[in-house]
């Protein structure tokens, strides 16, 4: 379980191709108080770690994984959003993050918004029940908040602010258009739905 709260800006120092995919990630976490078995969300992917030495960590993605995540994600001299497992006990900065991808979506635009950055995505229209105007949405595994919903067919746009400290502690300062990018709909969101669902058919 995550917050959504990037502590440290990781680098794919390594990619190794064999049964799964390893990737090796430089970071500046103290490695020596991370456990083999561990979860660290990379860019809202949560995987466990399998391997490390002094500043590098080692993880195993799936071709599943790999298949459902950003393109180009999982390249050499990629930049992560990194997120150790929350403990209990720990302040709840973001919202629950579960570091599950449930789709990816493209940046369309990001415009200067006085200090801060609005950026636009479009997304599968199969993700817009669960988008709303001040919900909670994990963009690269960073907890925002939606601004604006506009649903045109098949696909929805929505768009976040990136205020300057979140541009500088996290790589979506970086984006631009065209790019591609990890989402997570709020988990309560995904409840909710699933009861309506429920509902309606008993109805």
């Amino acid at each position: 379980m995550f917050t959504g709260i990037v502590s440290d800006i990781g680098t794919i120092a390594r990619v190794e191709t064999r049964g799964d995919t390893r990737i090796v990630v430089d970071t500046a976490y103290d490695t020596a108080t991370i456990d083999l078995g561990a979860s660290i969300a990379c860019s809202g992917v949560c995987l466990t770690v399998v391997d490390k030495g002094p500043n590098w960590f080692a993880v195993d993605v799936s071709g599943e994984t790999i298949s459902r995540t950003a393109t180009d994600q999982w390249t050499q001299g990629r930049k992560l959003n990194l997120e150790r497992a929350m403990k209990l006990g720990e302040e709840l900065g973001g919202h629950i993050v579960t570091g599950h991808v449930d789709g990816v979506a493209d940046v369309l635009g990001v415009d200067p918004d006085g200090d801060s950055l609005r950026i636009g995505f479009a997304v599968p229209a199969a993700i817009a029940p669960f988008l709303a105007p001040k919900g909670s949405i994990t963009v690269d595994g960073v907890s925002l908040t939606v601004n604006a919903v506009v649903d045109h067919g098949d696909v929805t746009h929505f768009a976040v602010n990136i205020i300057p400290h979140t541009q500088g502690a996290t790589t979506l300062g970086a984006l631009a258009p065209g790019q591609s990018v990890n989402i997570e709909i709020d988990v309560l969101a995904r409840y909710l739905q699933r009861m309506e669902h429920y509902r309606a058919k008993a109805g």
